[in-house]
């Protein structure tokens, strides 16, 4: 098999998967009215909301998949929806009739987030008990609504600003912090992540339509959690901080909060069976595994012998990288050339631990070490392909979804001088695949729910 099929395969596989979770679709199979009646099918539970009983409909969401979410639910309930807003990343748009959009900055909270949050958490204060709120939940959603702490009771002096807010999550991001350790930092820095959007909702009826970006779908993680019981404390939080060495580089206003949640002089974020959760259901509509099943079918359908490994795969990606290309390699050592071939489908996703100050993202740099594994032993791999990419489209802060890794662009790499293990070790994967055609671009796909990796072996 050619290299230029190689591509064509391992595209069309990825993006079988990420159809498969348009947001648009997931929610038009999810939900339906009929008459008064709106109907909820999460795949594992169906339930029957009878609409007659509330004066409003409140539509709030955050994430990049919340936009195509909003349209359907436009598309659905129509004018019985009273107002709306949602928070989403920048060019992650739809047209809306009714629900107010907000483009906002993603990883690093920007000031339009801010905004955004506060417009939620308003609406969501206006609600009572004859209003049912609906919430468009997914990947990106707690970069998406920075809401600050401060402290009403004034049982401390120190507001943390948005620029503080920036800095920790740089801090975080920079030092390879998982997603669930991240959010456990933001649920404790903000007014309505944690559950504590819940609170503002309550005693209204709330029911969160929910899309998975986290590996294992905990629902307390994804988007920080904001309509979700918090097991998560003040001293996770410390741990976290501890743990990579941050205090130090930690400002004050945000080590004052975390001492004054030690010392239980602020409150911690609502836990499960706090009161304000007794009106409130949290239903999964989209996750990594319905895309890799998708995935899998379109490989099938290509001609491929499939198998879908994981969908909870993390790890550094330098690292995982090595143990992909390990597989990969004793799957050609094993398969006969007069064999079908193989696929090997991943879901999850993994860290990177910034060291340089290159540009690229995890799927990027996933694929320029698996790349440097092809390059080390060429002919144990010469009959592989691998693309790891994000289904949301951005694979870190670039205008790629991720990076193919055949032979081919080993090649292209030498005759253009270009060393692969200089880019690795300064985290600057786009730049170094972007000179050898390497870069799987698909704009925004306004759905996010991890990433995919795709292996082929002919």
């Amino acid at each position: 098999m050619d290299d230029k099929k190689r591509e064509h395969d391992l595209t069309s596989i990825f993006m079988a998967g990420v159809n498969r979770v348009d947001p648009c679709l997931l929610i038009e199979n999810a939900i339906r009215c009929t008459g008064k009646q709106l109907v909820i099918d999460s795949g594992s539970q169906t339930e029957h909301v009878d609409l007659s009983a509330f004066d409003r409909i409140f539509i709030i969401g955050f994430g990049k998949a919340t936009a195509k979410m909003a349209r359907a639910m436009e598309a659905i309930l129509g004018d019985r929806i009273t107002a709306g807003v949602i928070s989403v990343k920048y060019g992650h748009t739809e047209k809306l009739q009714t629900i107010r959009m907000i483009e906002a900055g993603h990883p690093v909270p920007d000031a339009n987030g801010l905004k955004a949050a506060r417009a939620i958490a308003d609406l969501a204060a206006r609600a009572d008990e004859k209003t049912l709120v609906l919430t468009l939940i997914s990947g990106g959603g707690s970069a998406l609504i920075p809401y600050p702490w401060d402290d009403p009771g004034h049982a401390i002096e120190a507001a943390v600003t948005l620029a503080e807010k920036q800095a920790v999550t740089r801090t975080l991001l920079a030092c390879g912090a998982t997603i669930k350790e991240i959010n456990t930092v933001r649920k404790h820095l903000s007014r309505i992540k944690g559950g504590r959007l819940a609170a503002l909702i309550a005693p209204a009826t709330s029911i969160s339509l929910i899309l998975s970006d986290v590996v294992g779908d905990p629902l307390d993680v994804i988007a920080s959690g904001a309509t979700s019981p918090d097991p998560s404390t003040f001293r996770d939080m410390q741990a976290v901080f501890d743990h990579y060495g941050m205090i130090g580089q930690i400002p004050d206003s945000v080590l004052e909060i975390l001492n004054a949640g030690l010392n239980n002089r602020i409150p911690e974020t609502p836990k499960p069976g706090d009161p304000v959760f007794d009106r409130v259901r949290n239903r999964l509509i989209g996750t990594n595994i319905l895309a890799l099943e998708a995935a899998k079918l379109e490989a099938e359908g290509l001609g491929y012998r499939t198998r879908v490994l994981t969908s909870q795969l993390v790890g550094e990606a330098k690292e995982v990288a090595k143990v992909l290309c390990a597989i990969a390699k004793e799957v050609q050592k094993q398969q006969a050339r007069k064999e079908k071939p193989f696929c090997l489908l991943f879901g999850g996703e993994t860290t990177v631990t910034v060291k340089g100050n290159g540009k690229g993202g995890r799927n990027q740099e996933l694929a320029l070490s698996f790349l440097s594994e092809m390059a080390a032993d060429p002919e144990a791999t010469d009959r592989i392909g691998f693309l790891s990419g994000g289904t949301d489209g951005n694979d870190g802060p670039t205008d790629a979804a991720g990076a193919f890794a055949h032979l081919s662009l080993v090649d292209r790499a030498k005759k253009k001088g270009l060393a692969m293990d200089d880019h690795l070790t300064n985290n600057d994967a786009y730049p170094f695949f972007d000179a050898i055609g390497g870069l799987l671009k698909t704009g925004p796909t306004n759905t996010n729910v991890c990433d995919i990796q795709v292996i082929l072996v002919d």
